[in-house]
């Protein structure tokens, strides 16, 4: 039994249940991972800043503390506006974390380096 609808991927007649949006599986996986690739652009272009940033921050904090300076930060390409948390203390510091590591800001564009120490649970 011949439908009005078409497959969504490439707008052959459709034939039997009237629900039905694709006429294979191939057609089906290629609509759906059209979909996926352009609605997902925004989130993997995001998650590849983080984990270059956590790269950065891994390279230059090699043992659990460490001091460095924002000009040595930008030049191996760290990018101050993504991070995943941000940290206060009771002093009133802001630690910004990229997953677990993290950096604070101290004074002559220093930053304190550090590695969070507790796990998700």
């Amino acid at each position: 039994m011949a439908t009005k609808n078409k497959c969504l991927e490439c707008q052959t007649p459709l034939m039997g249940r009237i629900d039905k949006k694709f006429c294979n599986d191939s057609c089906r996986n290629t609509y759906n991972n059209k979909h996926k690739r352009e609605a997902g652009f925004y989130e993997r272009k995001v998650n590849s800043i983080l984990r270059k940033n956590k790269r950065i921050l891994m390279k230059l904090n090699p043992s659990e503390t460490s001091k460095t300076t924002k000009e040595e930060m930008l030049f191996n390409g760290f990018n101050f506006y993504y991070f995943t948390n941000i940290y206060k203390t009771k002093q009133g510091k802001t630690y910004y974390f990229v997953y677990d590591y993290g950096y604070l800001e101290l004074d002559n564009d220093e930053y304190a380096l550090v590695k969070k120490k507790e796990y998700v649970k």
